[in-house]
């Protein structure tokens, strides 16, 4: 109970602005074999899909203590072709955490982009424990 309790913590943490990352912790749990993998791949999606809600408040809610620097031409095109299915890669590695808060700064609609960031975040976990 405590590894699952600290892998929803270390997701949930990797998940906002902070550089951590939780693919280290599921690997050592899934080889470890002691949890079944869905109640890893669970409480790890778990985590990382509220600490990327918590950005998206951050770019909502807390956009007057933030400052966003001006998107550049190439990034305003991408976020106005693709619009909320561009959350699909809020897993991605330095640009999916900034990427939700500028959802919420664009105040782009809740449900599809929880949903959005969501099922790319969980099929990045379900990824990882199928590859092992």
């Amino acid at each position: 109970m405590f590894e699952l309790a600290s892998l929803f913590a270390i997701s949930f943490a990797a998940a906002t602005l902070l550089p951590l990352a939780s693919e280290g912790v599921l690997i050592g749990l899934v080889l470890a074999g002691d949890i079944p993998a869905l109640s890893l791949w669970l409480a790890a999606s778990a985590g990382n899909i509220l600490g990327g809600v918590v950005n998206i408040a951050l770019g909502r809610w807390g956009a007057r203590w933030i400052r966003i620097p001006p998107v550049t031409p190439r990034l305003d095109y991408l976020l106005r072709h693709y619009g909320v299915w561009s959350l699909l890669g809020a897993w991605l590695p330095v640009i999916g955490d900034p990427l939700c808060v500028l959802a919420g700064w664009l105040r782009w609609p809740w449900l599809p982009c929880v949903a959005a960031m969501a099922v790319g975040k969980a099929l990045r976990y379900a990824g990882l424990i199928w590859l092992l």
